[in-house]
């Protein structure tokens, strides 16, 4: 394919996206497809000569489209948000144009001092202290495993990098008993052991309980285990419950723990000033993260990774071979050096239009705008004499379930397991589910782009009609 011919076919492209963009409302949100349904339709071998590219996207409609679940469908509402928006469409249009591998600052300097001056942006608009510096990884998983890693070598010297896991010496790390699965990874691949994870009770509202913090830190003391770090939870993956930060803080300052503090989803609230009470006691905190590509309107991937001490940072991933070497590694951030990845995307392009393009007055506007309709939605839920809200509505996310007094707890799982399988099967509106203290919980979250108080109500009307089902 020419430059001529790359024209031709971006234009046609193009006009498939427009299409897809002014028509999505009419697709069902959740594929409808079957395990095996798309690869039976795909050759076993590839292609031995080039292949008309009118056919490619013409299969691309017939056979991708189909096994396709619209994460920008207005009317999704599962899992979280994992929103894009039209400026950050163009903005990552630009970064795979350019194609720039952005791994140290000689190889793009724009790439590298535009991720410096847009996570600024970003932490001061959320409030977060002027002491975090700011870089850019793919998703909250990996900066999970980023900060594990950063705590474990700061506190043996760095000798775990050099030696490995030596003598009896064993760590502690610990999180809500509602953590995301993610740190329980993060600490497998860390070396410590699966063990080495102890899950801290919750109280009511699913939030962890500083006091049982405590009691287990103690406890792992007189057992001559060492504890190492703590992850809290703005926004908990199940019920978006909030870890209360501020005392937990004050008891990893005391103690001498390393604190990350896992926002992924609900941080971008904190660009509304109501909000930050949230993350009080975060100017204690050793790292933190949360996902612009989750609810602020940015493609997939980029998460926004803070750290208090970069140097650590750096010390523990830092390895610099002479091809690596240039003569302005001692003035610049050579961001390869600030995680896992060597190889690094201009993620902060598509992130700059973002916030350019909105401003910091619009994504107020947007964010509050869900909220607001999340509480409607919650107040209708609460009301209705056939339905029960499990868990506190912290922001956009209401975790609920159909109820009757005279079915047994195990009917009622049944019963909405039941429930949300006809609703995703309809294609009208996709939702999922989690449990809270056992119980079988629908999850409803109103969080999409391009959300409205209409997407909203069509939603509650089709629970309701499956339900009465």
């Amino acid at each position: 394919m020419d430059i001529k011919e790359f024209k031709k076919n971006a234009h046609k492209t193009l006009d498939y996206i427009f299409d897809y963009y002014e028509n999505i409302e009419k697709l069902p949100v959740k594929s409808q497809a079957a395990p095996g349904d798309i690869i039976n339709k795909l050759p076993e071998k590839a292609p031995e000569k080039p292949e008309d590219y009118d056919q490619i996207l013409k299969d691309f409609d017939s056979i991708i489209m189909p096994g396709i679940t619209h994460w920008q469908h207005p009317n999704f509402h599962a899992y979280f948000n994992s929103n894009g928006s039209f400026p950050s469409f163009l903005g990552e249009m630009l970064s795979t144009a350019i194609g720039a591998q952005c791994m140290i600052w000689q190889t793009s300097p724009a790439a590298a001092e535009l991720e410096q001056r847009v996570m600024e942006w970003l932490r001061d608009l959320c409030g977060l202290p002027g002491h975090f510096h700011g870089v850019i990884q793919d998703s909250a998983s990996t900066a999970t495993l980023v900060s594990i890693l950063t705590a474990r070598e700061k506190v043996s010297a760095y000798d775990i990098n050099r030696h490995g896991f030596r003598g009896s010496r064993k760590y502690s790390i610990y999180c809500s008993a509602e953590a995301h699965s993610s740190i329980d990874k993060a600490v497998r691949i860390a070396g410590f052991g699966a063990d080495s994870l102890k899950k801290v009770s919750t109280d009511e509202n699913f939030a962890m309980i500083p006091s049982e913090l405590n009691r287990m830190i103690e406890e792992d003391i007189d057992n001559d285990v060492q504890p190492l770090a703590v992850i809290a939870a703005i926004g908990t993956t199940s019920s978006v419950a909030i870890d209360p930060l501020k005392e937990i803080s004050d008891i990893c300052n005391k103690r001498g723990l390393w604190l990350h503090v896992d926002g992924a989803h609900a941080g971008t609230a904190m660009i509304l000033p109501e909000f930050r009470y949230m993350i009080e006691g975060i100017e204690l905190a050793d790292s933190y993260v949360f996902n612009p590509h989750k609810w602020m309107f940015t493609n997939f991937d980029c998460s926004a990774y803070f750290v208090r001490d970069k140097e650590a940072l750096i010390k523990t991933f830092s390895i610099l071979p002479e091809y690596l070497k240039t003569e302005e590694d001692k003035f610049v951030n050579n961001y390869r050096d600030w995680g896992i990845q060597l190889g690094r995307r201009f993620r902060a392009l598509k992130l700059w239009f973002v916030l350019r393009s909105f401003g910091a007055e619009g994504l107020r506007k947007k964010i509050s705008g869900h909220i607001n309709i999340a509480k409607d939605i919650a107040e209708k839920i609460e009301t209705h004499p056939d339905f029960e809200i499990l868990a506190p509505v912290n922001l956009n996310v209401i975790c609920f379930r159909y109820f009757h007094p005279e079915k047994s707890e195990m009917e009622l799982n049944a019963i909405n397991e039941s429930i949300l399988k006809k609703i995703n099967a309809s294609g009208e509106i996709y939702i999922t589910h989690t449990k809270l203290k056992g119980k079988y919980t629908l999850r409803l979250v109103l969080g999409q782009t391009e959300l409205t108080e209409r997407h909203a109500a069509k939603a509650w009307q089709v629970i309701k009609q499956y339900a009465t089902q």
